[in-house]
């Protein structure tokens, strides 16, 4: 199960690339700041989310070396299922759960039936192209098993939002935590719609009546903001915090950690959206996801019990902060209640991921493999394709062509027979790109290549000839 949530947070980490560009462009180009509609159209990757979402999914869980027939299969798996719960009712919205039923189901159906051989007059469907198929047929009857189902959920949600407002600082920490923890069931959105736009009434200077607490906020309602307000927070404090532990809490690939890691920081300070952190830890470890929770609603509560409220149009970034800071009250308070929470973020990750030796990204885990190949080893890729080259510093890490005895591999594994194998350099024959490296006893070694452990065979056996 570990293994499976490690495999899922990584095909989460593949949609989200594509956040960071897109939240600084929809935001930038807004009609109240340098409004340029063409580049609005960068907020339909923000809206199909959950269709990116299924095939990231089902593309990082499926086993096999070409991705896009999992791709697609995803694809189909979500737009079946939206279409269907519109059918069923054109008020249901899955968002974000959608997206991650829809690419384990398209992931599993694929991994199922992708060596299906059928009848020669069907032959043309047979194989890969199969679970494109099966998909259709698949997520037809789950749309209507949902369609009953998550009724249930939203109006649920929905009811219990409308006890918040009479909570008090209680109540603005169960939205700020649940807005958090909620998030990676997609109902998130059923809470934030009722607290955002049906929260509480106003009647404006022109006699009209609002509702929520954004609309509320922006008509001057001096009630307003003070259930929104704490996201500031954590999107300006928190968030980067997050960034920051993880990155120095990285041991290896810290340079990429720090460019994804300083990118998806600096799109939740200046637009408020949080996805591109929150993903890369939050399969990897509940712990700090619902720590990351729970500090949300706190900030909140703080907020509160100072009397600081600010709102905000569209996310709460740095621009909505100094847009909107007229309409706030004390809101430059907010900076040093966000430093005191950066502090608090900062050492309770770090702390937490040393502690319990966290995978969070640059930390993963080395795959330990035994004597035997298994089936996962045929998944495998290497992350060059310079097979020339590691061949000979394979050689050269094993102690020479004078402590070969034999060469030979299976699919996805050489097997050597040495002199001695006490001549090994383990360490720098995963430098080359090998993924692990077993000493059988004092003459056997087999070093895990993957799928293309026959190219590299070959290439060794050239310098041993």
């Amino acid at each position: 199960m570990r293994n499976f949530f490690q495999k899922f947070g990584k095909s989460l980490l593949i949609p989200i690339v594509a956040l960071p560009i897109a939240g600084l462009l929809l935001r930038l180009s807004a009609p109240d700041l340098l409004n340029i509609p063409l580049f609005q159209a960068s907020g339909v990757i923000l809206a199909q989310m959950d269709a990116l979402i299924a095939i990231g999914i089902a593309m990082g869980l499926a086993k096999t070396k070409d991705k896009g027939i999992p791709a697609l299969t995803g694809f189909l798996a979500m737009i079946v299922l939206k279409e269907g719960l519109k059918i069923m009712d054109p008020e249901l919205n899955m968002s974000v759960f959608g997206g991650v039923l829809a690419g384990i189901i398209a992931a599993y159906i694929y991994n199922k039936f992708k060596d299906t051989k059928l009848p020669s007059m069907f032959a043309f469907f047979s194989g890969e192209k199969f679970p494109i198929t099966m998909i259709i047929f698949i997520m037809i009857p789950v749309a209507g098993i949902m369609s009953l189902i998550w009724p249930f959920a939203q109006s649920g949600i929905d009811l219990f939002a409308q006890t918040l407002m009479e909570l008090g600082a209680l109540g603005v920490f169960i939205f700020g935590f649940l807005n958090r923890f909620l998030l990676p069931f997609g109902l998130h959105h059923v809470i934030n719609t009722y607290v955002y736009f049906g929260l509480g009434e106003h009647e404006t200077a022109s006699g009209d009546i609002v509702n929520g607490e954004i609309t509320r906020f922006l008509s001057g309602d001096p009630t307003a903001g003070f259930f929104i307000g704490g996201f500031y927070i954590t999107m300006m404090f928190g968030i980067p915090a997050i960034a920051l532990a993880i990155s120095r809490a990285a041991k290896k690939r810290k340079e990429e950690t720090k460019s994804l890691m300083g990118s998806g920081a600096a799109t939740s300070f200046i637009t408020g959206i949080t996805e591109p952190i929150e993903f890369t830890f939050l399969f990897t470890s509940p712990l700090l996801y619902f720590v990351h929770s729970v500090y949300t609603g706190l900030a909140g509560a703080v907020l509160y019990m100072l009397h600081i409220r600010h709102g905000f149009s569209w996310g709460a970034g740095v621009i909505d902060f100094v847009l909107n800071l007229t309409l706030s009250d004390k809101g430059l308070l907010i900076i040093p209640v966000g430093l005191a929470f950066f502090a608090l973020y900062y050492f309770t990750f770090y702390t937490i991921i040393l502690k319990k030796d966290i995978p969070t990204m640059g930390r993963e885990k080395d795959d330990e493999f035994g004597e035997e190949s298994l089936e996962m080893e045929k998944e495998l890729e290497l992350s060059h394709s310079n097979h020339e080259y590691m061949a000979k510093k394979i050689l050269q890490y094993i102690g020479g062509k004078e402590n070969v005895i034999t060469n030979d591999h299976c699919m996805t594994r050489l097997r050597l027979e040495l002199k001695d194998t006490e001549d090994v350099d383990v360490d720098r024959i995963k430098q080359t790109g090998a993924h692990g490296v077993i000493k059988i006893d004092k003459h056997n070694l087999q070093i895990v290549i993957g799928s293309e452990a026959t190219i590299i065979k070959k290439e060794l056996d050239k310098f041993l000839d």
